[in-house]
């Protein structure tokens, strides 16, 4: 068997590496020392260069100007992005782009994915529901209107980079009714479940949506969106099986890459800072206490990067296993919740006071680690949903 990556992801990894090569991590104030967001914005300049390194159409094919390459090629340049912790929307733009191609309308996939690619329209992912800790697509409902249209109304929060953002792809699951509908026109419809999950591309200006201003522990700029009967037309509603579900895991496995990432950076910066700090004569990173701590923050890396790369690959492949696809990705992301955080804390530890110096990239890692870990759900959570999967797939 073949483990090494294609020399397209591989490349897809290179070009990365060059556009972020000259990100500094503490390039906006510190989440520390500002009241309110580190920024109002994403940084513009590194999107434009991720754009022209063509890394913002990596899933796209090449007929809207994409690389037509999978979910592995872009973890790897989520992980890339993730040791400089870049500001971009990279994640959720491609997954929601993606997703258009896959399941949107004709209309929608000619307006947009073009765009999406040349970093001229950006998306976002309303993934977290009302709370943070229930369904996303259970935040929101849709009624289709008389006019064939479907009305929102929910709230989402936690949407990260709203504000920025020209469309947000929020879940919502269709409810039967709809106001002004005749007779006829109920009957003329489809039939709708409770339990079926739309997707709508929802502008980030548009009537009946309101965006509430929430602050990440990362210090970044996130929304409550807020739907009052937000109208969206049938052409920017993805009515598909399997489309939210799709999206989510795709999210989800890419978080798991900015987790390993973050994690990879973190460690190596630890080391760094082990092998020069001196106590007794000697660096630190001689005592033993200190290189066991390191040794096992090592192993989570290594766990975190195979469960990570094998659920990627379920995803990419389509391949059939004892459990989901689903399956592969709740473990990883137990693996990144987890590990993420053993890795900022033991660092912090071995910085000893240095690490919390806000002069120091430290506290910024630590930071956005805990974001990653709680994003699209901890590891208690996964760890639910797995137990709920075995039971319904027993193994042997």
């Amino acid at each position: 068997m073949d483990f090494t990556f294609t020399e397209e992801q591989q490349a897809a990894a290179e070009a990365a590496r060059a556009v972020f090569a000259g990100v500094a991590p503490d390039g906006v104030p510190s989440p520390s020392l500002v009241p309110g967001a580190v920024a109002d914005d994403f940084d513009r300049a590194l999107w434009t260069r991720l754009a022209d390194a063509d890394l913002l159409s990596l899933l796209l094919d090449p007929s809207y100007g994409g690389s037509g390459l999978d979910a592995i090629a872009l973890c790897l340049v989520l992980r890339e992005s993730a040791k400089v912790l870049a500001r971009v929307p990279l994640l959720e733009s491609s997954a929601a782009a993606a997703t258009v191609q896959a399941y949107g309308s004709e209309e929608a996939r000619a307006d947009l994915l073009t765009r999406v690619g040349r970093g001229e329209v950006v998306l976002s992912v309303a993934a977290h529901g009302r709370t943070g800790h229930d369904p996303a697509e259970l935040a929101v409902t849709a009624q289709r209107d008389a006019d064939g249209a479907w009305v929102l109304d929910g709230v989402q929060t936690a949407v990260p980079w709203a504000y920025n953002a020209d469309y947000i792809v929020v879940p919502a699951t269709a409810v039967a009714g709809g106001a002004g509908l005749t007779e006829a026109q109920h009957t003329a419809m489809a039939p709708v479940g409770t339990d079926r999950v739309l997707l709508a591309l929802v502008p980030r200006v548009h009537e009946g949506v309101v965006l509430a201003e929430q602050i990440s522990t990362a210090g970044e700029r996130l929304a409550e969106l807020r739907l009052d009967s937000a109208r969206i037309p049938a052409r920017d509603v993805i009515d598909a099986d399997g489309a939210w579900e799709g999206l989510r895991e795709l999210l989800t496995i890419g978080t798991c890459a900015l987790a390993l990432g973050l994690g990879e950076g973190v460690l190596t910066m630890t080391g760094e800072y082990a092998g020069k700090r001196e106590q007794f004569g000697h660096p630190i990173a001689s005592f033993q206490a200190v290189a066991v701590q390191a040794a096992d923050r090592y192993i989570d890396l290594r766990a975190m990067e195979a469960t990570l790369w094998q659920a990627a690959w379920r995803i990419s492949s389509g391949a059939t296993g004892a459990l989901p696809p689903a399956g592969d990705v709740a473990v990883a992301k137990i693996w990144a919740s987890e590990g993420v955080r053993r890795v900022v804390q033991t660092a912090q530890h071995l910085h000893g006071g240095f690490g919390a110096d806000v002069e120091y990239p430290l506290h910024r890692y630590h930071a956005w680690a805990k974001h990653l870990e709680l994003s699209l759900g901890p590891a208690a959570t996964h760890e639910e949903f797995l137990g709920d999967l075995l039971a319904a797939h027993p193994l042997g």
